[in-house]
């Protein structure tokens, strides 16, 4: 190689590119004599000759390592494939690549064009043996370079990381001290937030819980304003995200972790593609120490809540479904005792019904399914066992659940109160700075006013929406709630509880349930695994093919059965209504229902003929005597006039020959005035003067 060759005339008249490159965003933004350097190539192009001078930068900011995708490196190659570049210029070897491949591979189409390499040290022609060795010798130096410095920079992060000293970039809710080292933020709103979501999990036990809940509360989290220097915050909305984090981060827990992530590597079109932010098993981090720093919960409490959290990933094995509403109250719970698979959920019918079956290996395998059954008997027998589990603490359990209740409510006021002050901060300083400013210099002045009133109306609107003020401590004699027991089936059924907090309360209690059919008796057999380790046995009968649960109650057969004989269908479906029994599926009786009912049940039906006089109705006795019916019912309550019911509720039947017995026919011919019983034994108040 000499510097001072003269590059012959067919190559001056090509194109001259001058390659820019920096590794980081950050040198790009900071290191900028090195592009000025590099910029300046352009005037060594021209020294050396050429007229058209082209300049690719557009990889600034970009790895020549290999590992990310350079555009104005791939340009550059297409430019030497045309023939059109007669020199490639650059700063030194590692500007244009950090690995052998892209080097050599650039090299070997300069031989190929004879193209020169022109750096600040001479000119290069790669067809010459000696100067394609000294440019195959300081792209190796470059590669070798590039390595050492990486090992030699892990190796020191990796020894100040297992003395806890390294700062890492650590989560919401801590920082670096100078003195002190790693320490909680002095914000109290932000402390509270993040208590306020580990307590919130602690209690709901689902992540998507922990944000409806916040979200119901309007409660805000930060979020950082100035890209990732960490300094600057804005409160936010708090989003799903901000949850699961704050939940799955170690450092809550006062455990200082370094290499809790990997980074994993593919080929994609001939290149390494790296990717960053793997999550590793607990036991493979690289360092991790205990009690390093304060936490916001402790270690146990962490490991609790990742177990909670992949128990409710239900898409895997052993993982359940929280409780999200439906119609289904056991959706989630249900193992199959033959298989071990989870019961799927189908809504069958009109209304729709769920049910119950076990269809994985059907589905996947072709195979018959294990088991197949409706879910409203299933769920109704659960929940009276469920009950009457609970039946024996619901005093307790209602005094418990008043005091969360009380702790949420302060809670939530608190984490306003601090919102609300730092709103007033923000709306003085906003002042302070509008007074400060020269009322003549309209531009900043009308900025500086309007902030002004926009913090005005932030801390109107906290104001406004303030909790109601904390309810003054009332001693509660626990005997006042001495008949709770007896309503826990009437709370349990109110239209108000929705099938979501019931499901929420179902899992509180049980852990799993494992089910199973016997096909010889037809039974649903239950074995439920309750939280505190205790497991119950119940059995549920499985309805025949065809059995529906709209079918008619024993209690309105038997009335219809008694009654069939001697009354017609209108009188008994008006009994039916009066004694508050519905039909199958929960309507009034009409004549029309209760006929159907008789024929499919075999009950004969009511016949004027079988009547012979013997027996009368209340309006046909009325009738005989000559008076109303109320008349007669009198009669009938003061037990003057014998009268028989079939049931509590039915018509009355009246016998003819009392109809004509001689205390009736005296109190009848009672007139203008009560109708009383004559007693003997009852001496009268006044005579009759």
């Amino acid at each position: 190689m000499i510097s001072t060759d003269l590059i012959p005339t067919v190559l001056l008249e090509r194109k001259a590119v001058v390659y820019v490159r920096q590794s980081t965003q950050s040198q790009v933004m900071t290191n900028l004599e090195s592009q000025r350097r590099q910029y300046d190539l352009v005037d060594v192009a021209r020294q050396r000759g050429f007229l058209d001078v082209e300049v690719i930068d557009d990889d600034l900011g970009r790895s020549a390592s290999g590992t990310v995708a350079r555009p104005g490196f791939d340009r550059l190659v297409a430019l030497l494939c045309a023939g059109k570049v007669g020199a490639v210029l650059c700063f030194d070897a590692s500007r244009l690549a950090r690995n052998g491949r892209d080097w050599h591979h650039l090299l070997e189409l300069c031989g190929l064009v004879e193209a020169r390499v022109i750096d600040h040290d001479g000119v290069y022609n790669p067809c010459r043996p000696n100067d394609r060795l000294l440019l195959g010798m300081k792209g190796s130096i470059s590669e070798f370079e590039l390595g050492v410095l990486r090992a030699r920079m892990l190796d020191a992060a990796r020894s100040k990381a297992r003395r806890g000293e390294l700062r890492l970039s650590v989560p919401f809710g801590y920082i670096w001290h100078r003195e002190a080292g790693l320490g909680l933020d002095p914000d109290l709103r932000l402390q509270d937030v993040i208590r306020s979501i580990f307590a919130r999990f602690h209690e709901l036990g689902s992540a998507r819980q922990v944000l409806l809940s916040m979200t119901k509360d309007q409660i805000h989290f930060p979020r950082p304003s100035d890209e990732r220097r960490m300094t600057n915050f804005v409160w936010t909305p708090v989003r799903y995200r901000n949850v699961i984090g704050i939940l799955k981060n170690p450092f809550y827990a006062g455990v200082y972790v370094y290499g809790k992530s990997e980074k994993r590597t593919a080929i994609v079109d001939g290149r390494a593609r790296r990717s960053y932010g793997h999550g590793k098993p607990v036991g493979t981090w690289e360092v991790m120490i205990r009690d390093h720093h304060e936490g916001y919960i402790s270690w146990d409490e962490y490991e609790r809540n990742q177990q909670q959290l992949a128990l409710n990933n239900y898409g895997r094995s052993g993982g359940t479904k929280s409780g999200r509403g439906g119609k289904a109250l056991l959706s989630g719970l249900l193992t199959c005792g033959r298989c071990g698979r989870r019961l799927s959920v189908a809504y069958t019918g009109n209304p729709h019904n769920p049910v119950y079956r076990c269809d994985k290996q059907n589905l996947m395998m072709g195979l018959p399914r294990c088991m197949t059954f409706g879910g409203p008997k299933v769920d109704a027998a659960v929940a009276r066992e469920l009950l009457r589990a609970v039946e024996p603490l619901a005093i307790e359990a209602t005094f418990e659940a008043e005091r969360m209740h009380r702790e949420r409510q302060e809670d939530q006021r608190h984490i306003h109160d601090l919102e609300l002050q730092q709103a007033r901060y923000e709306a003085s300083l906003a002042e302070r700075r509008y007074a400060a400013c020269d009322p003549d210099n309209r531009l900043i002045a009308a900025q500086l006013e309007k902030n002004w009133e926009t913090a005005l109306r932030r801390v109107r609107d906290l104001e406004e929406r303030k909790p109601a003020d904390s309810p003054s401590t009332i001693a509660v004699d626990p005997g006042t709630f001495a008949n709770l027991a007896d309503n826990l089936l009437a709370a349990w059924e109110s239209p108000d509880v929705t099938m979501r907090v019931r499901q929420q309360l179902l899992r509180t209690l049980i852990a799993d349930i494992v089910v199973d059919v016997d096909d010889a008796v037809r039974d649903v057999v239950l074995t439920i695994h309750w939280k505190g380790g205790q497991h119950s046995e119940l059995k549920v009968r499985k309805p025949q093919t065809g059995e529906h649960g709209c079918a008619t109650t024993e209690d309105a057969l038997a009335v219809m059965r008694s009654m069939a004989g001697r009354w017609s269908d209108e009188h008994i479906a008006a009994s039916l209504n009066r004694m508050g029994m519905p039909t199958g599926q929960g309507k009034t009786w009409t004549a029309h229902r209760v006929a159907s009912v008789r024929r499919v049940r075999a009950i004969h039906a009511y016949k004027s003929a079988d009547k012979d006089g013997e027996w009368l109705t209340m309006t046909e006795a009325a009738a005989a005597l000559g008076v109303t019916n109320h008349r007669i019912r009198h009669l009938i309550k003061m037990k003057v006039l014998s009268a028989e019911q079939v049931v509590r509720g039915a018509p009355y039947q009246i016998r003819v020959s009392d109809l004509a017995s001689a205390t009736v026919q005296a109190a009848i011919a009672l007139k203008g005035r009560p109708c009383r019983i004559a007693d003997t034994e009852t001496l009268p108040m006044f005579t009759d003067t």
